[in-house]
């Protein structure tokens, strides 16, 4: 099951971080067809969220035709992101964990590193459309 968290500094709303945090998890296979989100009431307890936003979020992944809420039961994945290279993954993460050690040894913290990873990345998608 998915664990939520909320990052107070990145200026997304928290039901927008609730709804990238599931698309991710679907899109890295971490969620399957079947299985169930955290209730709202678990989700308000962990992380101390407005009920409210929880549902909004719910919705919009409702909307989107990835999850299905069952009234009485909970909110189930219906559709994965994933891709058949979600096996070829594990290269390319552990590549990714040997540069963010580097990084680290080069003294980044985590906000230097993931400037370094969003400039690089928009960087290169414009190239690629170029």
């Amino acid at each position: 099951m998915i664990e939520f968290h909320l990052d107070t500094r990145s200026g997304v709303s928290p039901y927008l971080q609730l709804v990238h945090q599931v698309r991710r998890a679907l899109r890295l296979g971490l969620l399957q067809v079947g299985d169930q989100l955290p209730t709202v009431k678990d989700v308000v307890a962990r992380i101390a969220i407005n009920p409210n936003t929880v549902l909004k979020a719910y919705r919009e992944l409702e909307h989107a035709g990835l999850v299905a809420a069952r009234p009485g039961i909970g909110t189930f994945v219906t559709k994965t992101l994933a891709d058949g290279s979600v096996a070829s993954y594990g290269p390319l993460r552990q590549d990714l964990q040997r540069w963010l050690a580097k990084a680290r040894r080069a003294g980044l913290d985590d906000d230097s590193i993931d400037a370094l990873l969003q400039d690089t990345f928009r960087s290169a998608t414009r190239q690629v459309v170029a």
